[in-house]
């Protein structure tokens, strides 16, 4: 199976790509390498924003690997294997780099979780976006802090409980998940270019500062995302799961 993440540098700016041919899902072992990668940054002090993003401009993320979910067999390998989101979910938060989201495409579950767990998001008009955990027999749990903390908890809601409804880039730029959103991927991709760039070369010590306000209250995520792994990890061994996981890998 083809999976990577590339790591590319502009200056102040660094790209971080990932990429698996099973629609940008995540094993744990992708999960564990973006973590590094994005924990690793912080030995450069000559970056301050870093671009996250995806290959392809049809699917941005398809969230956790069908695959590696089937083969959890207790409740221990089920919470290590949700923890690699929260883990990259919290690598996001504590870095003291700007991180802005690339979206071209669509986005389900874990891929919204590190939709939201971005500082700023830019988008393209197909990247609509759906939580599907309760149709497979399980829930958003890890990702809800930071999908909440993004765009509320009635949003949030609207999402988890219409688990098979997907919502347009309109709507998550009208809710705040999105920052701005682009008719076409190009126009994206030269606004993205120009404002990392300028955004690099402002006061460093500014930039810290901010990141640090944009993510207030949020100093127990260390604990909470690791109940909520936990939470996971055990439903996801329950047989209405298993059954409804077989169903949706073999569409």
């Amino acid at each position: 199976m083809t999976s990577y993440i590339k790591i590319k540098f502009f200056n102040h700016v660094v790209r971080i790509k990932f990429f698996d041919e099973k629609k940008n899902s995540f094993t744990s072992e992708q999960l564990e390498n973006l973590k590094n990668t994005i924990t690793d940054l912080e030995n450069n002090p000559e970056i301050t924003v870093i671009i996250l993003e995806s290959e392809g401009n049809s699917v941005f993320c398809s969230g956790a690997s069908f695959d590696e979910l089937l083969a959890v067999s207790n409740a221990e390998q089920g919470k290590s294997f949700f923890s690699g989101f929260a883990n990259v979910i919290l690598a996001m938060k504590n870095s003291s780099k700007l991180i802005i989201g690339n979206v071209k495409g669509k986005a389900i579950g874990g891929g919204v979780g590190l939709i939201a767990a971005c500082d700023y998001v830019l988008a393209t008009n197909n990247a609509s976006l759906k939580l599907s955990e309760l149709a497979i027999g399980i829930g958003p749990f890890v990702i809800e802090p930071a999908v909440s903390k993004k765009i509320g908890k009635t949003a949030m809601a609207e999402l988890a409980l219409n688990p098979t409804e997907w919502k347009t880039a309109e709507w998550a730029l009208q809710k705040g998940l999105y920052s701005e959103v682009f008719n076409h991927a190009t126009d994206l991709e030269n606004y993205l270019s120009s404002y990392a760039q300028a955004l690099s070369l402002y006061n460093p010590e500014a930039l810290l500062e901010m990141k640090k306000i944009l993510w207030e209250n949020t100093t127990d995520w260390e604990t909470l995302l690791a109940q909520r792994a936990a939470i996971s990890g055990k439903l996801v061994l329950s047989e209405f799961t298993k059954n409804a996981l077989q169903k949706f890998k073999n569409k």
